[in-house]
């Protein structure tokens, strides 16, 4: 079960974006609405002028793989996408912008950027689809004490400055982390907007990629921190406030908490007519106002700012 406050604000994103879609449907399109309500409204909206078939390999991002998965399977039980499959696969977001980069993807999920991880004339060759916004909280076990750290406290424990949650007012306990492997663009992110530093794997952490596994290990060991996507929140872990503000959707629209990236469904040049019926499924309307919100992310047309791939923030 999703934590109360952010199924409050869901509900607000919801009413706000479904608001400013009937405004601009008086000129351009039809109304929304949620597609768990009405399976068959989204696709009225989405439809093919053709019936496409065909598969479509998508790889990449764990924080991505709920909402990709949760779409996919809606995607496909339309008419108009029966002859269509769609296969969601984690790995991290290097794992998928490598295997879409060489062809053994259609598409590549990833939190980052294709240039932060793939050489200059390979990230040339790809599209990026923006599809959400993804924002990340320090998470820690119930037991700890703390619930909330500053950037320089965070850079400490995730150096291994600090070792004991008594060192930050919380209890008397070891710290135990749980880090992701490098590949993992859920832990570029944290690195590049939560620690402003990259770091090393330190001994006695604990490595790992899924999310859902890491959220299980946070839960279940006795001092431990790592750091998940909003959409894995729930009362079982403790999210953290950073720098005193609160990881709440609200926040990451204006950048009020700052550790947000872009979901990006990259492909090898334009997609297959598969793969873009897919993508254009995803950035219909109805998905970004229902399950996009649902899942815990923020549609990107409800970002306040933007951001470029080296981290500057802009207004819209």
């Amino acid at each position: 079960m999703k934590k109360t406050l952010l199924t409050t604000l869901a509900l607000a994103f919801a009413f706000s974006l479904a608001a400013c879609g009937n405004n601009n449907n008086n000129s351009n399109s039809g109304s929304s609405s949620s597609p768990s309500a009405s399976p068959s409204a989204s696709a009225s909206a989405s439809a093919p002028a053709e019936t496409v078939s065909g598969s479509v390999i998508a790889v990449g991002s764990s924080a991505m793989q709920g909402l990709a998965q949760a779409v996919a399977d809606d995607f496909m039980a339309q008419d108009a996408y029966k002859d269509v499959s769609v296969t969601v696969q984690a790995g991290g977001s290097g794992t998928g912008l490598s295997q879409v980069s060489d062809g053994q993807a259609d598409i590549g999920n990833s939190d980052i950027f294709a240039e932060e991880k793939l050489e200059a004339d390979k990230a040339a060759e790809l599209v990026d689809h923006k599809i959400a916004v993804v924002a990340m909280a320090a998470v820690t076990h119930k037991d700890v004490g703390v619930d909330n750290l500053t950037k320089q406290q965070l850079v400490d424990i995730f150096t291994g400055k600090i070792t004991n949650w008594k060192d930050v007012g919380g209890a008397d306990q070891k710290i135990v982390i749980v880090n992701r492997p490098s590949s993992s663009g859920t832990r570029a992110t944290f690195e590049k907007f939560a620690l402003g530093t990259t770091t090393e794997d330190l001994q006695g952490s604990i490595q790992e990629d899924s999310s859902g596994t890491v959220k299980k290990l946070v839960n279940e060991t006795p001092g431990a921190i790592g750091y998940l996507a909003l959409s894995y929140l729930d009362d079982s872990i403790v999210a953290l406030k950073y720098e005193g503000v609160e990881p709440t959707t609200e926040n990451v629209a204006t950048n009020a908490y700052p550790v947000w990236a872009y979901e990006h469904m990259y492909t090898k040049g334009e997609p297959t007519p598969a793969a873009k019926a897919y993508i254009d499924y995803v950035m219909s309307d109805e998905i970004q106002n229902g399950f996009v919100i649902e899942e815990g992310f923020v549609p990107v047309s409800a970002m306040k700012v933007e951001r470029d791939a080296a981290g500057n923030v802009t207004n819209k």
